[in-house]
């Protein structure tokens, strides 16, 4: 019995799929085989052939089947005869959710937890130069509430149903096999937030992991190969550090890596793992953010991380970092990675291109000590295989109260759920901000960040003054159809009210593309307005399913954006105009008397820009690009201060002949166009309800 004729050609390539090592920062790449491409199949229903690392519903796994709740994948390997002598390992980057694997018909171990690698030493299960057979039996219940599965829709419904998708089932990142030294390096930990130098915990495994030493040294990113050696304790744990005498730093404009060596070599077996990482450090101080000392404003997307045939799985290379170059080329810094662990390359990639990484493990979406338990299991393999990535800056924790019933304020048992998984990721990691349940109701964070939508430009702009002032914590959230709750900053009264950094970290608005690049200029530049905002994070990159809310579509094709470029609106320094905006494509009417401007600038660099604000009447819905702005009108002398917005700079122009879009921009003392954005002038009509109920 077949279950599904194959679907598409990538299942039936000869071609293996996501060929690279899966491990870039953790490099062992010397001796390994992937086990991607096809495996037998078999589920109740029938048998297939499946083509791994793409989970069972997408069309790239050639399946594409939702709601099996059960399956074995099968195929033979063989680990390579020159692996004779070393130890062997079995590698899987994530299968959703419970996973038994066998060889040879035996068990060698199990496996909890959708997210989250894991591996077997199958050394003494396998004969290198034979063949085997490999078995994996999944469990992915539909009923998905007490576990961690992120925006996997679930059987029944979850509370969130209608912002989730399909289903993740069964292996959805890369399998693979490795060699290893019999004396392994078991865990590495590299911090470089001292900014002077590596910092190293790790622990050996193995024939014999106590009093072995650990040689490291600096193979790439110095000049100079520095060098250091641990001896590892009793229990193979081995502290040190590796001191830099011409220290470079990561940033986003300089994002230097530093490549070490660890050998460990021990009773004539060699163990040898290359890893990366940066020196960066990232703190709050009082109400700001500060990146390697440097006081830092936080430009951000939302990212889902999914594409339309391959799921949760990137299809290749190409699409993780064609992803991390659009995020920058719109102008952001930092990528909040939405409820998923990404896969290591992803992040690799993100360090090498100096993208910023708000980090976070997948939901429940009801609370039980069950649901609780599964969420904190995630912690400290995420913080093991993540940790030593430099642009990871932020770790976030539960989103929205999902798995704790939208009721933080109302249960203390909710309450103390998000304050514990704090705690435990403190203990994890100390050299990066936390933030327990990201949206509202904190209780013990490192920032308070928000989430609000909403499709009025008045109330928006009226409401983010009360949140900056702190004359307001709450804020309206459409929960559903028809529920919508207040929501506040604080879940717990004794929660301090100012000494702790305020940003967003969701907002966004309108029906079509072009409203909702409307409100992504005028909402973004209201949060500009506000110097207490330590930045903010727009929802989202790239459209999923139904979800419609990206800059680009699902297949990240480019959105009619009505001329705006969002790198102007996300840009370092920005124009902040005086007026509430009537309508996308309208934002003021045409007027018939010479109108008035009041324009400020926000500028977040090292250093002060002065310069002067320019202003030109085109034709509706012209670009910059294809103007020629030399005939302005242009102001006197403006001089914006870092972090610190101006006062409003007074502007006026004659009215245009009809219909127009005003082009504003900042020219600095050395002729460059520093920040650009636009007021468009049209008819505004009111709305056609003609055959509306009375």
């Amino acid at each position: 019995m077949t279950l599904l004729a194959p679907k598409g050609t990538a299942s039936m390539s000869s071609v293996v799929p996501k060929p690279e090592y899966p491990r870039p920062d953790r490099d062992r790449s010397e001796r390994w085989l992937s086990l991607n491409g096809e495996w037998d199949f078999h589920t109740d229903a029938g048998s297939a052939r499946i083509t791994v690392p793409f989970a069972w519903e997408t069309e790239a796994s050639g399946v594409e089947r939702t709601w099996l709740e059960r399956a074995s994948y099968g195929r033979d390997v063989e680990v390579p005869a020159e692996w004779e002598g070393m130890r062997v390992f079995l590698c899987f980057g994530a299968v959703h959710y419970r996973s038994t694997v066998s060889l040879g018909g035996v068990e060698i171990g199990a496996h909890v937890g959708g997210y989250t690698s894991f591996e077997f030493d199958i050394t003494d299960r396998v004969t290198p130069g034979e063949l085997i057979e490999l078995r994996v039996d999944v469990d992915a219940p539909a009923d998905k509430r007490s576990i961690a599965h992120g925006k996997q829709r679930s059987i029944p419904r979850d509370d969130y149903d209608g912002v989730s998708f399909r289903p993740t089932s069964g292996i959805w990142q890369s399998v693979w096999l490795e060699a290893r030294g019999r004396t392994w390096v078991r865990s590495i930990e590299l911090r470089g937030d001292s900014l002077t130098g590596i910092d190293i915990l790790g622990t050996l495994a193995g024939d014999a992991p106590s009093g072995a030493c650990v040689r490291i040294a600096v193979v790439d990113g110095s000049d100079a190969r520095e060098t250091v050696e641990l001896w590892s304790s009793p229990d193979g744990s081995f502290l040190g550090r590796l001191e830099l005498p011409q220290p470079r730093l990561w940033s986003p404009s300089d994002p230097h890596l530093y490549a070490l060596e660890l050998i460990a070599e021990v009773a004539g077996s060699t163990d040898r793992l290359r890893a990366t990482t940066g020196l960066r450090s990232i703190e709050t101080r009082g109400e700001q953010l500060f990146l390697n000392g440097s006081r830092f404003y936080l430009k951000g997307v939302l990212d889902q991380g999914y594409w339309p045939q391959s799921g949760p799985t990137a299809p290749d290379d190409e699409a993780l970092i064609r992803d991390l170059e659009l995020a920058r080329d719109l102008g952001y810094n930092l990528v909040r990675k939405h409820l998923k662990f990404e896969e290591p390359r992803w992040l690799h990639y993100a360090d090498q291109l100096g993208m910023l990484v708000w980090a976070e493990p997948a939901c429940p979406s009801r609370f039980s000590p069950e649901a609780v338990a599964a969420f904190e299991a995630q912690l400290a393999p995420m913080v093991e295989r993540d940790g030593n990535h430099p642009s990871i800056i932020i770790w976030g924790l539960y989103n929205e109260e999902w798995g704790l019933d939208w009721d933080i304020p109302g249960s203390p048992q909710r309450a103390d759920a998000a304050r514990h998984a704090y705690d435990m990721m403190v203990g994890l990691d100390t050299s990066r901000p936390v933030v327990e349940n990201s949206g509202w109701s904190h209780v013990r964070t490192d920032l308070v960040d928000w989430h609000y939508y909403d499709e009025d430009p008045a109330a928006w702009a009226a409401a983010l003054v009360g949140l900056a002032s702190g004359e307001r914590e709450d804020f309206p959230v459409k929960l559903g159809a028809d529920f919508t709750v207040d929501k506040s900053f604080y879940g717990d009264a004794g929660f301090p009210r100012t000494g702790v950094p305020i940003l967003n970290s969701e907002y966004g608005a309108g029906f079509t593309s072009l409203e909702r690049a409307w409100h992504v200029r005028w909402q973004t530049q209201e949060l500009r307005r506000h110097d207490r905002f330590a930045g903010y994070v727009y929802t989202e990159l790239a459209d999923v399913e139904h979800e419609a809310a990206g800059l680009v579509d699902a297949d990240r094709r480019a959105k009619d954006r009505g001329g705006l470029d969002p790198a102007d609106a996300n840009a370092e320094t920005v124009l902040v105009v005086d007026l509430v905006p009537r309508q996308a494509g309208a934002d003021i009417e045409v007027p018939d008397v010479p109108l008035g401007l009041g324009v400020r600038v926000s500028h977040h660099g090292d250093e002060a820009v002065s310069g002067r604000i320019h202003a030109l009447w085109v034709g509706p819905g012209t670009p910059f690009i294809e103007v020629d702005l030399t005939h302005s009108l242009a102001s006197g002398e403006v001089v914006a201060n870092p972090f610190l917005l101006t006062d409003a700079t007074p502007l006026t122009v004659d009215p245009p002949d009809g219909p127009a879009r005003l082009l504003l921009w900042l020219v600095d003392d050395r002729g460059a166009v520093r920040a650009r954005t636009f007021v468009d002038a049209a008819t505004i009509e009111p709305p056609n309800r003609r055959g509306a109920r009375g």
